[in-house]
């Protein structure tokens, strides 16, 4: 079986390829990157890719690559190139969990973001049906975690933030997350790629997963808990987390309301319940890991 990573240049797909070596040490893994001179592929130039490998030969496709771009991608390989998709076998591909959690956003962008996503899914989701090929979509969400040279835009913000402000205010109380390590995602992915090559998925197993952490927790506490994982020097320790009565807060937020709509959305959401979602261990087999994971693999 060979295995074909989209968006290797990701926190993900660098873990991806640490367990995949580890779980299947004979299958041949291809990675691909717009970043990359030696296997590139650009999603916008579907005409200029050419699978690396055995032409032919039984493949996996994996994606941490951004979905609205895949799906066209592979939309019109199957149209125009479809000796290219020889082999293919399953694809298993990353979405994000704002495709539910956004539904109803009051701003432009989000509103635009939700459509992108599931406009996206059900598109790749149609072309797979057509060439014949099983497909999970991984809806996961807030992915943290550094894993090579490769860091994530979501917790570690949030690090930078405490490492320059002395206070920061919260609403009372705050709502819960579900955030999901780098590490913990490719894991997953990893093993649907094996359960994939031996006809084993569960059909209980919808062909989207929403996905998340082993630790639900209140957005405060996990703030509370990346403070205590830094070293004892690390300014973000220092930050007081300041709490403040709901309606207080989202009073003194109103202004950024003229300002970003969007960021004043994103303020209002740390009073949201954003969890719920299938817990890593559960598809992993294994033992609920802790919050927050080291970073090394």
């Amino acid at each position: 079986m060979q295995l074909h990573l989209f968006g290797a240049a990701t926190p993900t797909g660098e873990a991806f390829r640490h367990y995949a070596a580890l779980a299947e040490p004979s299958w041949p893994l291809h990675a691909y990157s717009r970043r990359s001179t030696t296997h590139p592929a650009d999603f916008r130039d579907p005409a200029a890719f050419r699978p690396d490998g055995e032409a032919g030969a039984p493949a996996i496709w994996i994606s941490f690559g951004p979905i609205w771009l895949l799906a066209p991608f592979l939309e019109q390989l199957a149209r125009v190139h479809p000796e290219r998709l020889a082999g293919l076998r399953g694809l298993i591909a990353c979405s994000s969990s704002s495709a539910l959690t956004k539904r109803y956003a009051a701003n432009g962008f989000d509103r635009q973001l939700v459509g992108s996503l599931t406009s996206a899914e059900e598109q790749l989701l149609t072309t797979c049906r057509h060439l014949q090929v099983s497909c999970r979509i991984l809806q996961p969400t807030l992915i943290y975690g550094q894993v090579g040279p490769y860091s994530d835009r979501n917790l570690s913000r949030l690090l930078q933030l405490l490492r320059r402000l002395p206070l920061l205010p919260l609403p009372t109380p705050t709502g819960l997350r579900q955030p999901i390590h780098a590490r913990q995602l490719a894991a997953v992915a990893v093993r649907l790629a094996q359960q994939l090559s031996r006809c084993e998925w569960d059909p209980a197993l919808p062909h989207r997963i929403p996905l998340g952490g082993d630790v639900p927790l209140s957005y405060r506490a996990m703030l509370e808990s990346l403070q205590q994982a830094q070293p004892s020097g690390d300014r973000a320790r220092r930050c007081r987390l300041l709490p403040i009565p709901s309606r207080l807060f989202y009073l003194l937020a109103a202004p950024l309301l003229l300002r970003s709509p969007k960021a004043f959305e994103a303020v209002l959401r740390m009073g949201a319940d954003l969890a719920g979602f299938i817990p890593c261990h559960q598809l992993l087999d294994e033992p609920p890991q802790p919050f927050p994971l080291p970073d090394s693999p």
